[in-house]
């Protein structure tokens, strides 16, 4: 699959991060990680209340903050430095009743709709019925670089963590996880890692990502209804 053929090529010559861009490209390793706390309070009564999963609700909520940051939205290309039109999440399941994950890589349907709850929902509906009949470990067709990469440790509260990857200092992928949450004062509290290229993606925009995922969390939660 090709890496977002929309994507835009940014002139280095105008481009304000150019000068720290070449500085942590002198490092072999310009990778980040930071883990923070969300509040899935209301994510998780809204799955709960539609009988969809609150793992895929999640994933499509966290897509959906990504792409309203743009560092998160920049790919690193052989060529030079690209601004992607759209990002898709690829992220880890399960089979009910096996202990061997596989991935699953499913664009966020543009339906058109300004429903976000409705439009949650779908993706939900739509993730379960595309893992459940992937036999697959992974459909390498679908990989590139316009990806999220999402996983999930439903089993342990999150308070960090490191992927494996290749060692490639031009690998742009935001790599997003997180674990189980915990109560406190009667809400649900998610430890979440995001991992990032440095050379692209500062702490300020990842504060902008979980500024993003708190305002879409807040609007699932407004109204009860619907």
């Amino acid at each position: 699959m090709p890496s977002d053929p929309a994507a835009l090529k940014l002139d280095p010559a105008t481009w304000k991060r150019q000068k720290v861009f070449e500085f942590f490209s002198s490092m072999d390793w310009p990778f980040c990680s930071v883990t923070f706390q969300v509040d899935v309070t209301e994510v998780s009564a809204f799955a709960h209340d539609r009988g969809i999963s609150f793992y895929y609700s999640m994933v499509y909520l966290c897509t959906r903050a990504v792409m309203q940051v743009e560092n998160l939205m920049l790919d690193i290309r052989k060529d030079g430095v690209y601004r992607l039109s759209r990002r898709i999440p690829s992220f880890t399941d399960m089979h009910p009743g096996e202990d061997q994950f596989h991935i699953v890589t499913m664009d966020m349907a543009d339906d058109g709709s300004s429903d976000l709850k409705a439009s949650v929902v779908q993706f939900a509906q739509a993730a379960r019925e595309k893992s459940r009949a992937q036999q697959e470990f992974i459909d390498l067709s679908q990989e590139g670089s316009h990806l999220i990469f999402f996983s999930c440790l439903p089993w342990l509260s999150l308070t960090a963590l490191t992927n494996e990857r290749n060692t490639d200092p031009d690998d742009s992928v935001p790599r997003i996880a997180w674990g189980r949450w915990t109560e406190s004062g009667g809400r649900k509290i998610l430890g979440l890692s995001m991992e990032v290229n440095h050379r692209l993606v500062d702490g300020v925009h990842i504060a902008r990502f979980a500024q993003a995922l708190e305002e879409e969390i807040r609007a699932l939660g407004l109204s009860k209804a619907g």
